[in-house]
């Protein structure tokens, strides 16, 4: 039998749907979540370093307005496509209300390998796309940041091309941006710091010491990187790490300051670290290896109904956006796995976004302190909406994620009068 193929939209929808049962809205309640309200499509011409002119195929979709500007990421990325893109841009919406801070959703992407363009080249891909989104982007309006294979430095160059269009610098355009030119202390660590606060409430919740867990985590990037430093400095035991070429595993605990001093060197991946004591396994090994906490912080579409069976881990965090799929999903909760579904353990890296945003347009900078204890609070709030909500409707934690959100976002629409009074 074939295997039918993953679409990101579709999964959303779906389990959009649920919830929306679940919470007993009628369609026409929450039928206009199921679409963004733009969806915009551009060619980007961009001149290569050996000058021959190269076109690449850019996107930004905006979900959904309700609550507030729109707000997300601008991922590069070779398999970037439509469907993904609006299926970010949603859960985006729905990552913004579950965290209770004024945005809706968007999403951005560029179909590149940006390993394959020399800085120059990804410095003009990244000018030019900002001109072709220029008209939809602005801090009142919608606010990029950073997300797979993007990060501060990229997110510079859009506020300057932005401003120079402008006139005069607008850092409020995006956040994410280096410190130096408007962007917010622990900003960089904030996604992966929002991970190990939930992973750590949640254990507690189950009745277990987080000190005495074991935590794999698949993605050793910016966020999964983070959440492996926090957790070590803990004193946790992070047992195993991957990146895209392979995973490594030491059943007592990685060096993990180690191995990110030896992936700081862009030129290494883990494939090629050989630490003490550290064995080296599949991708898939990781996922299915046995620890208390599973992170998966790459990719969507990592935990599937071929491999769900197989899942070892009491509870999974989702730190990436949609690493686990509708069947998967179905196969975790009858075996009794919990899942922190990603719109409400990655929210930390929105948050202290609205944080970054809040400080340009006061023209003020917040301490780390400041920031790190409001993320918490956020964090913790967003986190006991959820558990409340899903023990109020016997349901899992995504259910009850999903069903914050849409209430909250349905809610907004109706007191601004709602889609069917513009008929």
């Amino acid at each position: 039998m074939e295997t039918k193929a993953y679409n990101p939209y579709e999964n959303m929808i779906a389990v959009l749907e649920q919830a929306a049962d679940k919470l007993g809205l009628k369609q026409d309640e929450y039928e206009t979540l199921k679409y963004p309200e733009r969806e915009l499509t551009v060619s980007i011409p961009v001149r290569m370093d050996d000058g021959t002119l190269k076109v690449f195929e850019g996107y930004r979709v905006q979900h959904n307005s309700a609550r507030g500007p729109y707000k997300g990421g601008i991922r590069y990325h070779q398999n970037a496509n439509p469907d993904e893109v609006k299926a970010l841009a949603a859960w985006m919406s729905f990552k913004c209300a579950v965290a209770n801070i004024p945005y809706g959703g968007a999403k951005g992407g560029i179909k590149v390998d940006p390993r394959k363009l020399s800085k120059d080249e990804l410095i003009r891909l990244t000018r030019r796309y900002t001109t072709r989104i220029l008209p939809l982007i602005g801090p009142d309006q919608d606010i990029p940041a950073p997300d797979v294979n993007t990060n501060g430095e990229v997110m510079g160059w859009i506020m300057d091309t932005y401003s120079m269009f402008k006139g005069h610098s607008v850092p409020g355009v995006v956040t994410g941006k280096p410190i130096e030119i408007g962007g917010s202390i622990g900003r960089a660590e904030a996604t992966g710091r929002g991970v190990t606060i939930i992973a750590e409430k949640c254990l507690e919740d189950e009745g277990l010491d987080p000190k005495e867990q074991t935590y794999a985590i698949q993605g050793i990037g910016n966020v999964g990187g983070t959440a492996a430093a926090i957790l070590y400095e803990e004193g946790k035991k992070v047992i195993a790490v991957s990146d895209w070429s392979g995973a490594v595993m030491k059943k007592d605990g990685l060096n993990i300051p180690e191995i990110r001093e030896f992936l700081s060197d862009r030129k290494n991946c883990l494939k090629d670290y050989n630490g003490e004591g550290a064995e080296h396994i599949t991708n898939e090994e990781l996922l299915t290896c046995d620890c208390t906490v599973l992170i998966p912080a790459a990719l969507e579409n990592q935990i599937t109904e071929e491999n769900a069976g197989d899942i070892k881990a009491k509870i999974v965090v989702e730190a990436a956006n949609g690493p686990t799929t509708v069947e998967a999903d179905k196969i975790l909760e009858e075996r009794g796995i919990l899942v922190v579904p990603d719109i409400l353990a990655n929210a930390g890296g929105v948050v202290v976004s609205y944080f970054e945003w809040v400080q340009n347009i006061q023209s003020m900078a917040w301490e780390l302190d400041e920031v790190n204890q409001m993320l918490k609070k956020v964090m913790l709030k967003a986190y006991n909406d959820v558990r409340t909500m899903s023990k109020e409707k016997d349901s899992t934690m995504r259910m009850g994620a999903y069903m914050v959100a849409i209430n909250r976002i349905t809610t907004a629409g109706k007191l601004r009068g709602g889609p069917i009074s513009m008929a």
